[in-house]
């Protein structure tokens, strides 16, 4: 029987005086990922602009504003200014205050519960914009209405006064100023600007006509984007596939509308084949991103596979295939499906999945109708599409017998070790950790340098095969003797294909923390580039539920006496030598460069990469799937021109490169 090692924490006073009643923002400060995420990996942090955002976007929705503006400034904070209707200023009759303040300060409060002000509506909980003034610093709103321009302020969600009138105007709308409380955002505290400029790129093309404005003031030189995209989510697919091969021109829009059981929903699908191997699909409710699907994409999943079967079966295009799978089906296809709903249901409210039962029979209804009929008028883009299916659905069966003949050498099941891996001496996965090395001199060094309780080393042979251009060719694959190495050493089956025996399950890994450490040099970063690669098309849930690392060595040793500091960069080189410097001025200082693992001894390897307690790791982390799934496209694939504008575009924010 186990022993309980802290028993300080034992307490037996739990009575009345125990229990804390958290009062209005207050337990959006104490617990803010219950309301807008994860609060140390930025996800919070940029909640809180898509909830200011999305509101603007409400009002445009409802047919009251034409654009909107978002300005990240120079002191961090942001300012979001819409020029819709105004937030009503009238006293709320129950609250005894303004309307403004009752939806600045009062959880679940707001105009989008009755449908009368909104139709539809991102925001449906009214706890958004309630949320943001509870964990900024500071947030001011002005609001145009009633021919006069108001304002409030408010410091960590505390007014400082009541609503005002401060002039006259002749504008509607409203302008909403933050800046985060950065002791709430401990750990990313910095807005990414290109994050925010794909998540306003994505709601410009939900929202055909609409105007968004993306300003960065924070540097030297302010940076200025427009978005506006009158195709709507035609032109949000195609572009989608700018870097790819569309098999058909025409972008399949599919719009319809059917009764539910709180009133009417609107369903809007945009799909384009191409000639990719993976599938790209983006979901929608009420112009909010659902990142993790829900009935809306299930109904597309069904409707697609139905029809494609039906229409492939009454015009014997099925050659040696008896039934498409989905998976086949949806091979290479990048589509958007929108849904518009007076009362959606999420899990959460971040609203990453949606779970609104009724929508899957809508959508699969609405789609099956509109494809058939389209299919029926032009059969040719018809015909294309099948036979993509029909190359995908060999191409599966061709993998399925890869993957076959691997397992019964043992590979895909995990159970013969590779001769080469160092293996750990514990079996529990969430404490275990697989470092992946470049080379047998790095990787004899890091056996001996590891905890051999808790870290197992698996050393790599030179630069693995290159997957993106394989895979067509899976048996070359799956034969490739470094991807078996790491396939039996993880243990966890391989192929991102959910429903197909043998695929990848994060479930089943040996070890909670892949590590991947190279050189740090250019055929390093190569290698490292390499192995991502392979995990991101045959083990992306790896990726996705962030088991993936990527160790970073230092590149200097900078010494003086029996002190030695190490350090990651050339600018850090140079600071610790002017530091140490300016301590010792007559005392001699040696700088080393480490260019390979190999050449550290195992003290060293331990001291500065591999310890827990002081070691530097980068968690490879996706914020954009349908980006990085393009990336690796672009750098991995065989499109030479696309590669080479990839690399011109990006070559001036490279300071230093290693050869």
């Amino acid at each position: 029987m186990g022993t309980l090692r802290n028993c300080d924490l034992m307490v037996d006073d739990y009575d009345a005086e125990s229990i804390q009643v958290l009062e209005g923002l207050e337990a959006v400060r104490k617990r803010p990922g219950m309301y807008l995420g994860d609060p140390h990996d930025g996800s919070a942090l940029h909640h809180c602009i898509w909830e200011v955002v999305d509101n603007a976007v409400d009002e445009h929705l409802a047919g009251h504003n034409s654009t909107v503006e978002v300005n990240l400034e120079k002191d961090g904070s942001v300012t979001v200014i819409d020029h819709g209707r105004g937030i009503p200023v009238d006293m709320h009759p129950e609250e005894g205050v303004s309307a403004a303040e009752v939806i600045m300060t009062k959880l679940h409060a707001g105009g989008k519960f009755d449908n009368e002000a909104y139709k539809v509506a991102g925001g449906l909980h009214g706890v958004g914009v309630s949320a943001v003034n509870a964990v900024s610093e500071m947030l001011s709103v002005t609001i145009y209405r009633d021919g006069k321009e108001w304002s409030q302020h408010y410091t960590r969600g505390e007014r400082k006064a009541a609503l005002k009138a401060t002039g006259k105007s002749d504008r509607t709308g409203t302008t909403i100023n933050f800046k985060p409380d950065l002791t709430i955002f401990s750990d990313v505290v910095e807005f990414d600007f290109e994050q925010i400029n794909t998540r306003l790129r994505r709601t410009a093309f939900l929202n055909a006509g609409l105007i968004i404005w993306l300003r960065d003031n924070r540097g030297e030189t302010p940076v200025e984007i427009e978005h506006k995209y009158d195709g709507g989510l035609s032109e949000y697919v195609q572009a989608m596939n700018e870097k790819k091969e569309a098999i058909h021109e025409e972008v399949l829009h599919v719009i319809g509308s059917k009764m539910g059981d709180k009133g009417e929903v609107f369903v809007e699908v945009a799909m384009q084949w191409t000639d990719a191997y993976s599938e790209s699909v983006h979901c929608f409710t009420n112009i909010i991103h659902n990142a993790d699907g829900g009935t809306h994409l299930s109904g597309l999943k069904s409707s697609l596979t139905r029809t494609v079967n039906t229409y492939a079966q009454s015009r014997k295009l099925l050659k040696n295939v008896s039934n498409l799978s989905g998976d086949d089906i949806r091979e290479g296809l990048s589509a958007v499906v929108s849904i518009k709903h007076p009362d959606p249901s999420f899990n959460a409210q971040t609203k990453s999945k949606l779970v609104t039962s009724e929508v899957s029979g809508i959508v699969e209804q609405i789609v099956n109708d509109k494809l058939g009929e389209y299919f029926e008028e032009n059969p040719s883009v018809a015909k294309s599409i099948v036979e993509k299916a029909v190359l995908a659905s060999k191409a599966r069966e061709a993998a399925r017998k890869a993957r076959d003949l691997t397992r019964r050498k043992g590979v895909l099941e995990g159970g013969g070790l590779p001769g080469q891996l160092a293996d750990c001496q514990s079996r529990d996965p969430e404490e275990c950790e697989l470092y992946i090395v470049e080379g047998e001199s790095a990787g004899g060094s890091a056996k001996t340098a590891r905890d051999r309780r808790t870290q197992a080393v698996l050393p790599l042979r030179g630069k693995i095969l290159n997957v993106e251009r394989q895979q067509r060719n899976l048996t070359k694959v799956f034969s490739n003797e470094q991807i078996q190495r790491m396939i039996r050493a993880l243990g966890a089956g391989v192929g991102n294909e959910e429903e197909d025996e043998g695929a990848f399950d994060p479930e089943k890994l040996r070890y909670g923390k892949i590590i991947i450490m190279t050189d740090a040099d250019i055929d390093g970063a190569h290698i490292r580039t390499l192995i991502l690669t392979f995990l991101w098309r045959f083990m992306r849930r790896a990726i996705v539920n962030g088991n993936v690392y990527i160790a970073a060595p230092p590149l200097f040793s900078v010494s003086r006496g029996s002190q030695t500091e190490w350090v990651h960069s050339e600018k850090d080189r140079d600071l610790m030598v002017k530091k140490m410097q300016k301590e010792a001025p007559s005392a001699k200082i040696d700088v080393q460069r480490y260019k390979g693992l190999g050449e550290m001894n195992p003290d060293q390897l331990w001291k500065t990469t591999m310890d827990p307690e002081v070691r530097t790791m980068l968690k490879v982390e996706i914020k954009d799937a349908e980006e990085a799934d393009s990336l690796f496209t672009v750098l991995m694939g065989e499109d030479v021109p696309d590669r080479r504008s990839f690399i011109e575009l990006n070559a001036t924010k490279v300071t230093s490169l290693d050869v």
